[in-house]
């Protein structure tokens, strides 16, 4: 059933959790509910944005048009033969509940990727990555609706131009495409990634299974990050960035202990969280915005923040960042 709400607060559905007024909130529950809508005169007559968790987002202020969401969360599976199986899951799923779910059932492949928080959407479009995993190494495809057409379309997984936390949907197609479904391929016998960050050390001697690295993940990322339920943020604030090697080999002549990583084409993945604690990113706040205790590459909303000292505590980031390291930072988070 399609439920419109009107002049509605957006501050349960995004998790900085800021009291922004949406002049409609519409959720649907089926694709063809939400080709309705896009056919309907309320979308072709005023702007509307689709959102999933709301955990990748800044809202500026109030959003005069539509605000819609995928109430679409059913999950099932396809055998892929000897090795792997596929799962499509719709849309409105929630990310973690679809983590747990193929954990439970045997599956890898998503298990580093635990606690993100989000939907099964968005996980497509913004290519979600954690712990040496990126979801792009599982999708398949994704299942979308033309917004112009209402035409359905399937996007293999070349298609969709993945690459580091960015996919065409987030370039060329921005705007042009809601997903509405996606298919994954995971392994019947896990290949465990355990390089990144201190899983191993979490592990310890315990046995390695899907569940104990979830519950490693789960652990990690607890500790350094807050709960969005408690403390209004959107995770990271900014990507990681990618120079070329000589700009990184200056660099790290300057700081030997500078932590990098290799990216593509040939260059070089710094860690924000390092460049912002290195800058004096820590401990800095503007209002009711601050950098967060325990890692730097997250802004809370620690005090009733407005959406204007978030603005002006990642600006300030980004300033002290460049002028030390020359280096520009990204929001990951987009600003409505």
């Amino acid at each position: 059933m399609i439920d419109i709400k009107e002049n509605i607060s957006l501050k349960p559905y995004h998790t900085f959790h800021m009291d922004i007024q949406a002049r409609y909130f519409v959720e649907y529950d089926t694709v063809a509910e939400l080709k309705e809508l896009l056919a309907s005169s309320l979308l072709k007559d005023n702007k509307f944005l689709h959102i999933g968790g709301g955990s990748n987002l800044l809202f500026t202020k109030d959003y005069d048009g539509v605000v819609l969401h995928s109430r679409m969360n059913s999950v099932r599976r396809m055998d892929g033969g000897n090795d792997f199986v596929y799962v499509v899951a719709e849309s409105g799923m929630v990310w973690d509940d679809f983590v747990a779910y193929c954990v439970d059932a045997g599956l890898g492949g998503v298990e580093n990727l635990s606690n993100i928080p989000g939907e099964v959407g968005a996980s497509a479009i913004q290519n979600i990555g954690a712990y040496g995993v990126e979801v792009k190494d599982v999708i398949d495809s994704v299942f979308c609706i033309d917004v112009e057409t209402l035409q359905e379309r399937v996007f293999s997984n070349a298609e969709c131009r993945y690459s580091y936390r960015s996919s065409i949907f987030k370039q060329e197609l921005r705007g042009r495409y809601i997903v509405t479904a996606v298919k994954y391929v995971l392994r019947k016998k896990p290949e465990f990634r355990l390089e990144y960050g201190n899983l191993r050390t979490i592990l310890g001697d315990a046995p390695i299974s899907l569940e104990s690295v979830r519950n490693a993940v789960i652990t990690v990322r607890s500790r350094k990050l807050p709960d969005p339920d408690i403390v209004g943020s959107a995770g990271s604030f900014f990507v990681n960035p990618i120079v070329g090697r000589e700009h990184y080999s200056r660099l790290l002549s300057e700081y030997p202990g500078m932590p990098a990583y290799p990216a593509e084409e040939g260059k070089v993945k710094l860690s924000a969280a390092w460049l912002i604690d290195n800058a004096g990113g820590h401990g800095k706040r503007v209002g009711g915005a601050a950098v967060y205790h325990k890692q730097c590459l997250v802004i809370v909303n620690e005090n009733d923040a407005f959406p204007e000292d978030v603005v002006a505590l990642a600006e300030l980031i980004r300033k002290c960042v460049f002028e030390k390291y020359n280096v520009e930072l990204t929001p990951e988070v987009n600003f409505i």
